[in-house]
């Protein structure tokens, strides 16, 4: 059974491969898989945002975590994103996902109710218990516009069957509160490619990575100066990366970024609506800055 010490290090939060027809693409997912085993990452979270879990059909996403699962083959967890706004839709896709072969599960804050903080207190801690995996929580107040506050997060990493969080808040200081209270069974992951250093830092235990689909040893390298203490190299080597991000996240992920996967040997550029394909320019921007990383920090693929 999946728990907190299982979630160290680093996590793609991965790109969900399709057709033309907004089905998978099975041939890109097993190359997206080849990559990232190949280069030594902790686990993977299929059908987040990065994912476009709300643009998937039902049928596909449970789709797409059967495969997963059988792509991981028990070499490393699964955690299937759970992005529902509602509870019983939420606890449906828990039982699904569970069937296909998902280790854990990340719950999604719910949003557009505006509830209240004892609200998603409560609605945490009735989906642990009635869900056939565990949980982590998923907050990301600039997607959802709820932010959790730290006490309720205290709170919450005291369940058993909570064992951990993607933090997305961008607020350090809230992130420094939370990180001052959580249980020590509970495990916080950084939820922000552009804060990671710090986050590990200041406590994570690792991350959900977007662009660790694209250098997932470099992100690996990071990771482990960080934890080391050793910040200072990790904020310089994460220096390095800035311009990756800032081009990955200049239009909304996950379109940059599918645009360059080619390199890798995932040729799956196709998105769903409502997203569109990135500007010409963008894509060129972003290839030739890939490029350059792949040759200073990864094991680029044969065939690129």
């Amino acid at each position: 059974m999946l728990n907190s010490e299982h979630l160290k290090g680093i996590f793609p939060a991965i790109t969900t491969p399709v057709q033309s027809d907004d089905t998978i693409d099975v041939n890109a997912t097993q190359a997206l898989f080849t990559w990232l085993t190949g280069q030594g990452v902790d686990g993977v979270v299929p059908l987040g945002g990065t994912g476009e879990y709300g643009a998937l059909s039902r049928h596909e996403r449970v789709r797409f975590v059967e495969l997963c699962a059988k792509l991981a083959d028990q070499r490393m967890p699964v955690i299937s994103g759970v992005l529902d706004t509602g509870y019983h839709d939420a606890m449906t896709a828990a039982e699904d996902f569970a069937k296909a072969g998902a280790d854990g599960l990340l719950v999604i804050t719910p949003y557009y109710t505006n509830p209240t903080q004892m609200g998603i207190r409560d609605y945490f801690l009735r989906y642990a218990d009635e869900s056939p995996l565990p949980i982590l929580i998923y907050e990301i107040p600039y997607r959802t516009r709820i932010s959790i506050d730290p006490e309720v997060l205290h709170e919450l990493s005291r369940h058993e069957r909570i064992i951990g969080m993607k933090a997305c808040n961008t607020d350090m200081y809230h992130y420094l509160r939370v990180m001052a209270g959580v249980d020590s069974s509970f495990a916080v992951l950084s939820g922000e490619d552009t804060l990671f250093p710090l986050q590990v830092a200041a406590g994570a235990t690792g991350g959900i990575v977007v662009t660790a689909n694209l250098l997932p040893k470099t992100w690996r390298k990071v990771f482990d100066l960080a934890t080391a203490g050793k910040t200072s190299e990790a904020l310089a080597l994460h220096r390095q990366l800035i311009p990756l991000m800032s081009l990955a996240f200049s239009e909304t992920n996950p379109g940059p970024m599918k645009s360059v996967m080619d390199l890798i040997g995932v040729n799956a550029p196709a998105l769903l609506a409502p997203l569109r394909q990135p500007k010409e320019e963008l894509r060129n921007a972003l290839r030739a800055e890939y490029s350059k990383l792949l040759d200073m920090y990864e094991q680029v693929p044969a065939n690129r």
